[in-house]
């Protein structure tokens, strides 16, 4: 396959904006799902998801042009591998945020202000916004266990006792402790978030708990202390305030697990530094390189372990 020309390079970045409001639509329509058992006709796929057939024949046509959906006749649309990713809650639930809260948010980027752009444009920070508007809230939860497959990896990597205690903070609905301790039998977990957070605890069977409750106040002891995904949403001085609240609970010996990604040096493809200009807009927080992350932890009194793209390890001088 030949290499895309610069103009081509230039234009799929100038009409990026319609893609990902495009693919928000369907997203939010449940399009992929209502395709699932094969090629649709647009008129009776709109009048089943409940949208414009015009409208919805025209978004169609142009995810097919690159391979999100296929056009089999005209008029007529099916899945492709690309557009099945869809179905799946997660997928459906980054899709509808990329399109919505966040698109306004990046659409307000400005190089000159340096400064998050949603609390001005929504009228507070993302996490009382969230917590007044409880089905973004569960949209959110269910982005978040999109990749945690990789996370599992991750942390199945890692050396065990079996015996340990785990405390992952700001862990959401859960999803990451309860996969893993199925390969863990000894191990037991706490789940530390907002009380707001959207779970189901009857799922988290005897060996884990939920505990409310904010990560810049407390958190509960334990050997272990994951952070998922968490620090990048803030800025140096907050990221730190967090680690040294974990720190303050933390008995002599525990270790900390940070699964986040590193920044690269270098200009290959590398997807955390355009999530890096998302973490500026939403929240004033960053993706870090790997002397950023070095010297956050240093700075908060924990000795890096271990460096990698995804996990950090650490622990309490």
């Amino acid at each position: 396959m030949s290499a895309r020309s610069p103009e081509t390079v230039l234009w799929d970045f100038l009409r990026g904006a319609l893609m990902t409001r495009a693919l928000g639509q369907v997203a939010d329509l449940d399009v992929a799902e209502a395709l699932a058992d094969g090629p649709v006709a647009v008129a009776d796929l709109a009048d089943t998801v409940g949208a414009d057939r015009d409208t919805l024949h025209r978004l169609l046509r142009a995810l097919a042009s690159d391979g999100v959906f296929a056009e089999t006749e005209p008029g007529v649309f099916r899945n492709t591998e690309t557009s099945e990713l869809l179905r799946d809650p997660s997928q459906r639930a980054f899709a509808h945020l990329f399109a919505g809260v966040w698109h306004q948010a990046v659409g307000d980027l400005d190089a000159a202000a340096g400064k998050p752009t949603f609390p001005p444009r929504f009228g507070s920070d993302f996490w009382s916004w969230l917590a007044e508007h409880p089905a973004e809230r569960a949209a959110f939860d269910s982005a978040m266990v999109g990749g945690f497959e990789s996370r599992l990896e991750r942390l199945a990597s890692l050396d065990w006792r079996g015996d340990e205690t785990i405390v992952d903070v700001g862990g959401g609905n859960g999803t990451l402790l309860l996969e893993f301790f199925r390969g863990q039998p000894g191990l037991r977990g706490i789940v530390f978030d907002l009380p707001e957070t959207v779970r189901d605890e009857r799922t988290f069977a005897d060996r884990i708990d939920f505990v409310p409750g904010s990560f810049f106040e407390r958190v509960p002891a334990a050997e272990v202390y994951v952070l998922a995904t968490i620090l990048h949403d803030w800025d140096d001085e907050s990221a730190a305030a967090i680690l040294r609240t974990i720190g303050a609970s933390a008995p002599p010996g525990a270790r900390l697990v940070i699964l986040d990604g590193v920044v690269a040096p270098g200009n290959e493809p590398d997807g955390t530094k355009w999530l890096d200009l998302l973490m500026l807009a939403l929240f004033g927080g960053r993706e870090r390189t790997e002397p950023q992350w070095r010297a956050l932890l240093d700075g908060a009194g924990l000795r890096p372990t271990r460096v990698d793209d995804g996990l950090i390890e650490a622990r309490w001088r």
